[in-house]
This record gives structure tokens, sequence and C-alpha cells, in this order.
């Protein structure tokens, strides 16, 4: 059984994976909008696994015993300067999950919750390899460049950098 504080910050968990799906969808209607094909598709992409994420917690809580409680998601930004500040700001909410799972898997392991701990291992591993891949488009964005002509062969690297579906 869980206690009441796991569950509030996997349901915590649970909508700031919903906000990530909605954050990287809009930014990816914001690349379509801007002729940016590759990071359009990218985006859109990731935004699916981040609903995955969300769904996968959602999930937990009912095989653990805890009732899910989905609240308000609040709406991301539409308008950004540029690809390289969608990135940027990719990378800067990649940290920020990523100091959200710290917590959550450090209030399990506080109350010996092993379960709890064990299945948020996944996360802390998709976490490393989420802040790895927003770093490595940004060092690609700094070693081609964002403008002019650059930006066309940026948006054809990120396209790259998808995953392919189920992973």
């Amino acid at each position: 059984m869980l206690s009441d504080s796991i569950v509030q910050l996997i349901n915590r968990q649970i909508n700031r994976e919903f906000y990530s799906s909605n954050l990287y969808l809009q930014m990816s209607a914001w690349c379509e909008y801007k002729g940016l094909p590759g990071s359009a598709s990218f985006l859109k992409e990731h935004a699916d696994e981040e609903l995955a994420h969300g769904r996968k917690l959602f999930d937990y809580l009912h095989e653990a015993g805890g009732l899910p409680v989905l609240g308000a998601v609040e709406a991301p930004p539409t308008e950004f300067e540029s690809l390289a500040q969608v990135f940027e700001k990719t990378y800067e909410h990649e940290r920020f999950i990523t100091a959200s799972i710290n917590e959550l898997v450090g209030a399990a392991l506080e109350e010996k919750d092993f379960s709890t701990f064990q299945f948020l291992q996944w996360y802390v591993s998709e976490q490393h390899e989420e802040e790895k891949l927003f770093r490595s488009i940004l060092d690609k964005a700094s070693l081609i460049g964002t403008e002019g002509r650059s930006l066309y062969f940026l948006d054809k690297e990120i396209r790259k950098f998808a995953r392919p579906s189920g992973t």
C-alpha cells in the first residue's frame, strides 16, 4: 500500500508528464508553422513519449492501490524566439523533470517503499537519456548554427534524433 505522500508525489509527476507532452506538442506546432518539419516531427514524437510516461505512472498507481488524480494542466507557451530557444527550453524542462523524479525516488527510499523505488528506476534512466538527448541537440545547434541555411541543415539533423516508435 502506498503512503499518501507517495500517492501525492506520483500524481504530481503524472501531471508534470502530461504538461511535458503538451509543451512538446505545442513546440511541434510552432516548428511546423515556421517551416521546420524535422524538428516538428521530432517534438511531436517526443510529446507522445511524454504522454506514455504519464500513463505508465497512472497505471502504476492503480496497480499499487492508489487513486490517480488528474489536475489542470497549465497551457504551454505558444511563441518562441528561435529554434535554439525551443531546444534550450526543452533541455531546461528536462532538467526540471529530472529533479522532480529524483525527489520522488528520494521519498520512496526514505519511506522504504522499495516497490515504488524499483519502479522509478526506469524513470531515472530515462531522464539521463532525455538530458543527454537534448544536450546533444544543443551541441549540434552550436556546431551547425541556427541562422540562414544552417537552420535548414540543423532541422534535418534534429529529425535524425527521433527514436523508433515504442522506445
